[in-house]
């Protein structure tokens, strides 16, 4: 296992390294200019001048590239342009409300990916089957904005049973802050349980046509222990690979699913910095999603390694 994560570790790091330019780049390429925002629409430019070299805008972009990477290694992000504050606090104060909502909506996944999964391969009923494939189809069609609104229309509006936005720290208040994450962990949840509902559904299915569940079915062994105890674990390898990636879509949609329900995490954060050209804060966001994926996906390995003895072997 060590060995199978040292092997990972270069190209993890190229990634990060590739990531690092290609965000980089990408924000220089955007309209706009911080020093303009910060000096206001009728400074002079001598003094937008004298921001862009207090920011050290005047520098060459490698000049500019290296030290932000320097900046990284030491741990030192540094000050916000525009927004004001220190880098590593702004993300700090966003990230336990990312992280919460990104938790609470891999946890609905799977086990909304499961059942639908687990019911779409055993079921006998037409109708069953049917309303699988129907939910399935429902949560990847629907986009996440529609969904949240239709969310709070009925749960907020309608029943009134849950809050339509805002945020309570669940170590806070624990059972408030269940009521206030649940709309935004669903409505972010759905698709990505329809997809792992899909593959665990096409996992199973081929795990129990093989010849050795046909087997133990006509020597008697019940279907409950075939499914639990042989064709789950066999569908699973592929289904952790695809955890590991709609892990890292979650992060991207939260972005947007933060929006609709008012929810303070690092999706406002960027949007913010994004709309005021803060190029530090939104170049060190975005690395640190790319980081995040990373991880995910090294943790990802790790677990398919650990259930196939293959991977081990090689």
């Amino acid at each position: 296992m060590r060995s199978h994560l040292l092997r990972r570790l270069p190209s993890a790091a190229l990634v990060l390294l590739l990531a690092s330019f290609l965000v980089f780049a990408v924000l220089r390429l955007v309209p706009g200019d911080p020093a303009t925002t910060l000096a206001g629409p009728d400074a002079s430019e001598a003094t937008v001048a004298a921001i862009r070299d207090r920011l050290g805008l005047d520098e060459p972009l490698p000049v500019q590239y290296a030290a932000w990477i320097g900046a990284l290694v030491t741990g030192d992000l540094g000050p916000s342009y525009v927004i004001g504050g220190e880098v590593a606090d702004l993300i700090g104060d966003g990230l336990g409300a990312t992280v919460e909502l990104t938790l609470g909506a891999l946890l609905f996944a799977l086990l909304l990916g499961s059942v639908l999964g687990i019911l779409g391969a055993t079921a006998r009923r037409g109708w069953t089957r049917a309303a699988v494939r129907a939910v399935t189809a429902g949560a990847l069609a629907v986009p996440p904005f529609v969904t949240g609104v239709l969310l709070v229309l009925l749960f907020s509006v309608t029943l009134g049973v849950l809050p339509p936005g805002g945020r309570v720290p669940l170590l806070t208040a624990p059972d408030l802050g269940v009521q206030y994450l649940l709309l935004p962990a669903l409505c972010l949840a759905l698709p990505s349980a329809a997809v792992l509902g899909r593959y665990l559904q096409e996992g199973l299915r081929q795990a129990l046509a093989e010849d050795y569940v046909r087997t133990a079915t006509a020597a008697g062994i019940a279907p409950r222990r075939l499914l639990w105890r042989h064709a789950l674990p066999n569908a699973l390898p592929p289904v952790v690979t695809l955890v590991g990636i709609q892990t890292g879509h979650l992060l991207g949609g939260a972005v947007l699913v933060e929006a609709i329900f008012a929810w303070p995490g690092l999706g406002q954060l960027a949007e913010q910095a994004l709309n005021r050209r803060d190029y530090p804060v939104v170049q060190d966001l975005l690395l640190l999603l790319v980081a995040v994926f990373v991880v995910v996906q090294l943790l990802t390995d790790l677990a398919y390694a650990w259930l196939d003895p293959r991977i081990r072997w090689e």
